[in-house]
């Protein structure tokens, strides 16, 4: 690896690492629920997005083209994901105790989660759209940016704490410190995992299915959590 790529590869993870944690920030504690909050933190999200898309185009000079899907490592994405849904059900059973509902009420209210609908088409779209874009951002791009400037485990863990950063600052706009460490391993874990899925694979769409389960058990708590179904 060169002097250059190794540069370029520094450059690309300043320009989007931070930009999640901003736009969650203005959006969670800026100003909540305002036009400016909203439009700020979609802004963000199409930076997310069109970032790696532009660097692949005009700085690596790759042609772009969608990964095919196949089906290597979908059965560890299955039993990764299992176990992941499994861990995250548990640790509530055992700590849920310790969210109050009120303030996570309240926090939905404010970005707009006003009902049961609403939130389902969220959670729909969370679950299959935006984590498809979450593999997207985070192992394709993210990782190898970090494989190209440290050895592979290295990698796996590095992308996968840049994928917490972002997390931390959602979880403590709606949770308590206890909750807050908890769910921030769990993401760390759940980070790495998918980083090493893709490492083995080469496959985004292994670790997004592992990743999948994992959204969908924190959206059926959270729907507990709001509206107390």
């Amino acid at each position: 690896m060169t002097h250059a790529h190794k540069r370029n590869a520094i450059l690309a993870l300043l320009l989007l690492v931070p930009a999640p944690s901003i736009g969650i920030y203005i959006a969670a504690y800026g100003s909540p629920g305002t036009p400016f909050a909203k439009g700020f933190f979609f802004a963000c999200k199409v930076w997310l997005i069109a970032l790696p898309l532009l660097w692949h185009f005009f700085i690596d000079k790759q042609p772009v083209t969608l990964p095919r899907p196949n089906r290597k490592g979908m059965a560890i994405a299955a039993a990764t994901g299992t176990v992941i849904f499994l861990a995250i059900a548990a640790g509530y059973l055992l700590f849920g105790h310790w969210i109050d509902t009120t303030l996570v009420s309240t926090k939905a209210t404010e970005v707009g989660l006003t009902s049961p609908m609403i939130y389902i088409l969220g959670a729909v779209y969370w679950c299959t759209v935006n984590s498809l874009l979450e593999e997207y951002v985070w192992r394709w791009f993210v990782f190898t940016r970090c494989e190209a400037l440290m050895p592979k485990p290295l990698a796996v863990a590095a992308s996968g704490l840049f994928f917490t950063i972002h997390h931390i600052i959602a979880l403590t706009a709606y949770f308590d410190w206890r909750i807050t460490v908890l769910g921030s391993i769990g993401v760390f874990i759940g980070g790495t995992t998918w980083s090493w899925i893709y490492l083995k694979y080469r496959n985004i769409y292994a670790a997004y299915l592992s990743h999948v389960f994992a959204d969908v058990i924190i959206f059926i708590i959270g729907y507990k959590l709001i509206f107390g179904g």
